[in-house]
């Protein structure tokens, strides 16, 4: 049984993670929050023995074996290091950091420490993008041309946050959600975007110029195009995933959630077919899958390099919305 520390007493940690790593045979034993009182409440709550104030006292407890960190971005780097350097293997929330050479050190230490480095991009484990995956590569659709991402939607109160007013956190749709696209289109494409153009919007949700909106087109190695918009301001919008060929198309509808919900259709001369699906938690697909490679059976389902490459796109349109222009995506891994 692996045991796991938690690196930030986290919305996603209590709504997701700790029940994935319980079913995926795991333990979790400690937490730390640099809030003595809600890092106590946010232990007995959820049911973890430990309570801890600094990275360093969690790092160092000889009972941990792996950490979840799910802090704001600004803190990744720093506490996957120091993770890393005490012998503990790592899963970082996305994005992996807020700039390319810290990612790319965080990536390195993992690689020289001999230990487990995960990024939880938890769209990729999904059945419907697995088995758009699988339909790819079994040429149900003919050679991909384009794909549309709409990821727009609203972000609840509670999540609001640093997230609208701290830039310095890393704050803005773009690296919260417009990263997701990115892994997964790579996952489910299997192909690498290289060039970026985008357009940014302050709907009136991002405070301190904070982009609230976008939409854009990633082209990739392949010469496929891809279009994305991504929200946190549309209430009422739907998300879906579609990739366009020569034989047919994929429709996914409700599938860029962290619920194993939605549907996809493979549309072609023959018609209209639902894919079936072998619907799981998401991130218990993520755990199951980090504690085989702790194990040293496979790897993660989206590696440090993976949170690298997503990165990197992120950025990239960032700096397009900024400049204007088209800016090629270039990870450097």
């Amino acid at each position: 049984m692996t045991k796991w520390g938690l690196i930030g007493a986290s919305t996603i940690a209590r709504e997701w993670v700790i029940g994935a790593i319980r079913a995926a045979g795991g333990e979790v034993v400690s937490v730390m929050s640099t809030d003595a009182a809600r890092g106590k409440a946010y232990a007995a709550e959820n049911g973890v023995a430990k309570s801890v104030t600094s990275v360093a006292d969690l790092v160092g407890d000889p009972d941990i074996e792996a950490v979840y960190i799910s802090t704001t971005n600004e803190l990744h780097r720093d506490q996957t290091i120091a993770a890393l350097k005490a012998g503990k293997h790592v899963l970082c929330e996305k994005p992996l950091a807020l700039t390319l050479e810290d990612a790319r050190a965080m990536v390195a230490a993992a690689k020289d420490a001999g230990l487990v480095m995960g990024t939880n991009h938890h769209l990729r484990n999904a059945a419907t993008h697995r088995a758009m995956r699988d339909a790819i590569a079994a040429g149900k659709i003919g050679k991909p041309l384009g794909a549309r991402v709409f990821h727009a939607v609203y972000l609840p109160p509670h999540l609001q946050g640093w997230r609208l007013d701290k830039p310095q956190a890393g704050g803005g749709v773009i690296l919260d959600i417009t990263v997701h696209d990115a892994d997964t289109l790579r996952f489910v494409l299997n192909d690498d975007p290289v060039e970026a153009i985008a357009f940014a919007q302050a709907g009136g949700m991002g405070k301190a110029g904070l982009e609230d909106a976008v939409m854009g087109v990633l082209r990739f190695k392949s010469g496929i195009i891809a279009q994305f918009h991504d929200g946190f301001t549309t209430k009422y919008a739907e998300t879906g995933f579609e990739v366009h060929g020569t034989e047919g198309s994929l429709i996914g509808r409700n599938v860029m959630t962290q619920r194993p919900v939605g549907t996809v259709t493979l549309r072609n001369a023959e018609g209209e077919t639902e894919l079936k699906l072998d619907d799981r938690s998401l991130y218990e697909t993520a755990l199951a899958a980090f504690h085989a490679a702790i194990a040293g059976k496979g790897k993660p389902s989206a590696t440090g390099e993976d949170g690298v490459w997503s990165l990197a796109t992120g950025l990239a349109v960032m700096h397009s919305a900024a400049s204007g222009k088209a800016v090629k995506i270039e990870p450097g891994l």
